[in-house]
């Protein structure tokens, strides 16, 4: 019988303003280690500290801009578009639109504080 995932976990966020993840697939929601699905809400301003995951983290963007920086540059990705992160690789992520962003991410493997690597501070 398949899983039906009635309500999402809430999830603390990290960064410098309040973001709402809220998971419906993953570790904490469902006990999935092999991937992670959340939507994230994240409020105009919000920036978190840089990363460097040891998962692929793949997002489609729902309603505004979601800026992500790396390595290599600067991406912004808005309503409609994706990104994928790949594992090893350091991001940061930021909503500067006035409005916010929503989005989805996929985590693969399943997202973890333990994994995630996050830099000390943010910048």
């Amino acid at each position: 019988m398949p899983t039906k995932i009635s309500s999402p976990s809430i999830i603390d966020a990290a960064g410098s303003r309040p973001k709402r993840i809220e998971e419906f697939i993953g570790q904490v929601n469902s006990g999935t280690g092999e991937l992670s699905v959340a939507r994230m809400i994240s409020p105009p301003g919000w920036r978190e500290p840089g990363q460097r995951p040891a998962f692929d983290e793949y997002t489609v963007v729902l309603k505004g801009r979601l800026r992500v920086e790396s390595d290599e540059g600067m991406l912004d990705i808005r309503a409609g578009e994706a990104v994928i992160a790949h594992a090893g690789q350091w991001v940061r992520y930021s909503t500067p639109e006035p409005d916010g962003a929503e989005y989805i991410a996929v985590c693969q493997p399943a997202f973890s504080p333990e994994t995630v690597h996050r830099d000390d501070e943010v910048a």
